[in-house]
């Protein structure tokens, strides 16, 4: 409910905004708070109640979040032109606060102790070997928490500095793409990313969540310098979609083996402090790949850098374990004196 009230009222501060600091206010600040918690709330009930399968659910409900660029970013470009970018702002705010109210309405944690039928936790902990529920100021105490953050904030701005780059890098590098060309890339990534969560998710259930990320991390750093060496269409939607799938699979999996790793009672708050390192990334990838296409003017630098990102997340991740407590002990009582 607070993030659709802080959505729905950052979207309509944006389209009133009268300066460039009062954008980055409303749009960066209102809505990006308002994203947050619509963002992180769903991860953490979904994993409440698919304990057994929380892979693939976590996977469905970041999808779903990924698809809604592939549905709105072919259509928005031409209602700005028709509208004016204000009342474009404007409605979507409004469509988008009506939407999540409802939604919101269907959110709810399961019983305290539920668990699906038939399910025993020995059984869905041999791929996680978890280590119980951690308060989130235990997790912070803990070396698995930094590891996670590093590996999640290298990865993630290397996807983040091509999709930033993405249009640019089209219209730039692969003769013959104009605008409609560079927004089919824009939907093609958009699938990817959809497609990465969803079905990294559903994969990560089977052979473990530390497995499957490494293999798409790996992924992409080999991928990544074909695609800053590349001038032919053909070549650019399939490298593009390997890209946007293994950047996709990061912002599945790090949320799932976070519930792993410290446990499903505060996955909510936990989550949204391993999800900071997104915030790094954010700032990070995009202006990185900016910087060095100003220095050299190709973005083939770019994406080598990137794909050395990738590489050092690999190597964090390969050592990724979930934390185990020590088990504690009662000390006997002392004998009494006589």
């Amino acid at each position: 409910m607070i993030g659709s009230v802080l959505f729905g009222i950052g979207f309509l501060l944006t389209s009133r905004a009268e300066s460039l600091q009062g954008m980055y206010l409303a749009f960066g600040l209102v809505v990006g708070a308002g994203a947050g918690f619509g963002y992180v709330t769903p991860i953490g009930v979904v994993t409440k109640w698919f304990p057994d399968r929380r892979g693939l659910v976590v996977g469905i409900s970041v999808g779903a979040f990924g698809a809604g660029s592939a549905i709105l970013g072919p259509i928005v470009p031409g209602l700005i032109v028709d509208l004016g970018w204000r009342s474009v702002m404007l409605w979507l705010g409004i469509f988008y606060f009506m939407a999540t109210i409802v939604g919101a309405q269907f959110l709810k944690n399961p019983p305290p102790g539920w668990r699906p039928p038939g399910w025993t936790p020995s059984v869905a902990s041999a791929n996680s070997g978890g280590g119980g529920d951690y308060a989130p100021l235990e997790m912070l105490g803990t070396l698995h928490f930094w590891r996670l953050l590093v590996a999640y904030a290298l990865g993630a701005s290397a996807g983040l500095m091509v999709i930033s780059q993405l249009l640019p890098y089209a219209q730039n590098t692969i003769p013959g793409v104009g605008a409609a060309l560079a927004g089919t890339a824009i939907t093609i990534g958009a699938l990817g990313n959809a497609a990465g969560r969803i079905l990294s998710g559903w994969m990560s259930d089977s052979f473990g969540r530390v497995k499957t990320l490494s293999l798409m991390v790996l992924l992409s750093a080999i991928t990544l310098p074909f695609l800053g060496r590349i001038h032919s269409l053909i070549l650019l939607w399939p490298l593009l979609f390997v890209v946007y799938y293994c950047y996709g699979t990061q912002l599945s999996l790090y949320a799932s083996t976070t519930a792993d790793f410290f446990g499903a009672r505060n996955v909510g708050t936990n989550y949204g402090l391993v999800f900071l390192a997104w915030g790094v990334a954010g700032v990070l990838g995009p202006k990185l790949g900016g910087r060095l296409y100003d220095q050299f003017q190709n973005y083939t630098r770019a994406f080598d850098i990137a794909a050395v990102l990738l590489l050092i997340a690999f190597a964090v991740i390969v050592t990724l374990r979930a934390p185990r407590r020590e088990p504690q002990t009662v000390a006997a009582p002392a004998a009494a004196r006589t």
